[in-house]
């Protein structure tokens, strides 16, 4: 079997990888206002859907809003300020951007790592290791 042979047997045996990430739909935030704060009710829910930590999640939200919070009993996140599902949405998207989707295929079958001290992003579709900039 010459090296053409070889090659076609394996791009024909390798799993197609689909570069879009229409399988991939992260719930509109769902918020309100109690006073002072803002209530993300659905935050659990999207922190599911991303498969990552609720506090991480947390973390990144309140340095994205410039603001102090927490994660409530019911996993409602409480923000302290007025904030739109506008304005929440694009910190999601950009969470989405640095801790989700890999940077090489632009899928969502990500883990996050910790190597020798670094958040590192690992792609379990394309075998993709990225620094998060943590």
């Amino acid at each position: 079997m010459d090296y053409e042979d070889q090659l076609e047997k394996a791009l024909d045996e390798t799993p197609d990888i689909d570069g879009t990430d229409d399988r991939f739909e992260v719930p509109d935030p769902e918020v309100r206002q109690e006073g002072k704060v803002t209530v993300f009710e659905n935050f659990q829910q999207v922190c599911d859907r991303l498969d990552r930590d609720p506090e991480h999640v947390m973390k990144h939200l309140q340095m994205e809003m410039g603001t102090s919070g927490h994660i409530d009993e019911s996993g409602r996140a409480r923000l302290t300020g007025s904030f739109g599902s506008d304005r929440l949405e694009e910190a999601i998207v950009t969470y989405l951007q640095g801790y989700v989707l890999c940077s090489e295929c632009g899928l969502p079958d990500t883990r996050l790592e910790r190597e020798q001290g670094t958040e590192i992003l690992r792609c379990e579709a394309c075998g993709a290791r990225t620094s998060t900039g943590e």
